[in-house]
């Protein structure tokens, strides 16, 4: 009796035999017989799988065995890993220091509202609704913030966006450093922010009110600071300001300012030359590079051996001139225009034969110009086509001398800068000014395809400025993040080759990258992503909140984190390499 009365308890042998290891499972029985212990091998177990030998080790040891979904249940589940990467990335840039050294609930809801603006861009109002099924608002304390939380932090971090501009400058601006500066436009839903105004567009919205607003960064792309301005001001208006904000405001006082054609005019740079310390880069005019042409300062002719050369003229004095000629965009604007011109020729066709059928022959001669100017607006060809409207009377034609006047610049750029040979090749100086390409690439995931700050819903100037500050910190984070996603994006590596490669030439990918394109496959095996669908990818790993079911309705509760892949462990990794 005493021996059935014994404990049981598994054993687990291991042995070593020509460099092979082997484990024996046995259940054996523990009795007492007087005052001696001794044991009985009931059974050999090690036949059975790991798991289940796992299984009557513990139940011998009096646990209890339940199944899963009697163990715990979840309750809520919230979308995590895309959180958790924005705000790691923000972690290591220093995001909290940056908004405001002293904790606070303010600067909470601003570091949600940015990292909003990278995972979910909409309106203050859907924002709050939207992170409640995130872990963010829970990560940051402000769980209970409603809109009107957020329009009083968007207030506060006004107040703080000088002395942010300025640590953001210290960072990444350098005394004779590049200093990129564009300008753009967003419009408005709504009429009565006292910023909005009729402008040249750059959203294609005609005739709708806008904002504009402009970006300054250094010359990787990196956004230092943002402006905001009544949506009919002139690009040129903007420059100067900007000169002395990085001057007196960020305490730089040496620089090379890069502007495009419409942003750097004559009037901009006679202004320039007044002021100590400060050299630019910018670019001519068609009607400036039209007449180096035909004073003969340009031949055409000697870009049959070479793609730039650099030049001198009296009407630039104290200046370099860098002219270059990319055949590639010559062709390509040739072949556009070509095509504008053959639609624009066809549907004045149309409205030609309309007349001539007396569908518009009792129309006058407004009635008829309303509908041509529709076409030769539509293409933008009004310049090369030649019109004879009367009352019941329309004649045309192509203009082919000012088409191949056109043709003949094709292609045709001339770089203006004031930095002598010393301090920049003319090589350089055309890759210096083809780095504000870094600028509309930022424009393009601010206003598009990541951030959209656009349209601006905000009735109030104050707002608005803060709105679209708010929008250049997320591109300062989501800058970041794609540089050390590089390598698991569509995005070319090879950042090295750009400084040396032909500086007319069109940008071309490395063979790496096209592989990646075509693939779409790491060489790993890793799936190639795109900023937002990694993000996407990240946010299946989901934070759970638990509670055993058998404690009742008020058991406590504990969370539980769904265990990242391989590819998304890699994603937080890479964030973690970030620096400033």
């Amino acid at each position: 009796m005493a021996k059935r009365n014994g404990a049981m308890h598994v054993v687990t042998t291991t042995r070593k035999y020509k460099d092979k290891v082997y484990q024996t499972h046995l259940l054996r029985r523990s009795y007492r017989e007087g005052k001696k212990v001794k044991s009985e091998t009931l059974g050999n177990l090690s036949h059975l799988p790991t798991h289940v030998i796992e299984l009557v080790r513990r139940s011998l040891r009096g646990e209890t065995m339940v199944s899963s979904k009697n163990a715990f249940e979840a309750i809520s589940s919230r979308h995590h890993g895309h959180v958790q990467a924005v705000l790691s990335a923000m972690k290591h840039l220093g995001f909290e220091e940056l908004i405001a050294s002293t904790r606070s609930r303010e600067r909470n809801l601003i570091l949600g509202m940015i990292a909003a603006r990278i995972l979910e861009p909409d309106s203050k109002l859907a924002t709050t609704r939207w992170w409640h099924t995130t872990t963010l608002p829970e990560d940051l304390g402000v769980i209970d913030a409603d809109e009107d939380d957020l329009y009083d932090a968007m207030d506060w971090l006004l107040k703080r966006q000088p002395r942010i501009e300025k640590k953001l400058a210290a960072r990444h601006l350098t005394e004779g450093g590049l200093v990129l500066f564009d300008l753009t436009s967003s419009y408005f839903e709504g009429v009565t922010c006292p910023l909005a105004a009729l402008g040249k567009s750059r959203d294609g919205k005609k005739g709708t009110l806008q904002v504009n607003w402009g970006l300054l960064t250094d010359e990787r792309g990196r956004p230092v600071a943002v402006s905001v301005f009544k949506g009919n001001t002139g690009d040129p208006k903007t420059l100067i300001p900007q000169v002395h904000k990085v001057k007196e405001d960020f305490g730089i006082k040496t620089m090379v300012i890069v502007g495009d054609r419409g942003m750097i005019t004559q009037t901009q740079i006679d202004e320039l030359k007044t002021i100590d310390g400060v050299d630019w880069i910018a670019a001519l005019k068609p009607q400036g590079i039209r007449k180096l042409v035909e004073d003969k300062t340009v031949e055409m002719e000697l870009f049959d051996k070479r793609n730039l050369f650099e030049i001198t003229h009296p009407d630039y004095p104290g200046e370099r001139l860098v002219a270059c000629l990319n055949p590639e965009l010559r062709k390509m604007r040739g072949h556009k225009r070509q095509s504008l011109l053959e639609a624009t020729k066809l549907e004045l066709q149309k409205i030609q034969a309309m007349v001539a059928r007396g569908k518009l022959k009792d129309k006058g001669a407004n009635e008829i110009g309303v509908a041509v100017g529709k076409i030769v607006n539509k293409y933008k060809m009004s310049k090369h086509v030649t019109l004879d409207i009367r009352d019941g009377f329309f004649e045309f034609h192509i203009d082919e001398a000012k088409v191949g006047a056109e043709a003949a610049l094709d292609g045709f750029y001339v770089i203006r800068t004031s930095l002598d040979k010393k301090q920049a090749s003319a090589e350089d100086a055309v890759r210096h000014y083809k780095k504000l390409t870094r600028i509309e690439q930022a424009y393009r995931s601010l206003k598009t395809i990541d951030l959209k700050t656009r349209p601006i819903r905000h009735r109030t100037e104050d707002r608005v400025r803060a709105h679209i500050f708010l929008c250049m910190l997320a591109y300062y984070a989501e800058w970041f993040m794609r540089e050390a996603w590089r390598g698991i994006l569509f995005c070319d590596e090879d950042q090295e080759a750009k400084k040396t490669r032909d500086a007319v030439a069109p940008a071309k990918r490395s063979e790496a990258a096209l592989e990646k394109v075509h693939s779409k496959v790491l060489a790993d095996g890793g799936v190639v992503h795109s900023f937002q669908t990694l993000l996407k990818f990240l946010s299946t790993v989901v934070r759970n909140r638990c509670r055993v079911p058998t404690d009742g309705p008020n058991a406590p509760t504990f969370n539980v984190l769904t265990t990242p892949t391989f590819e998304q462990q890699r994603a937080l990794k890479l964030l973690e390499t970030i620096t400033v």
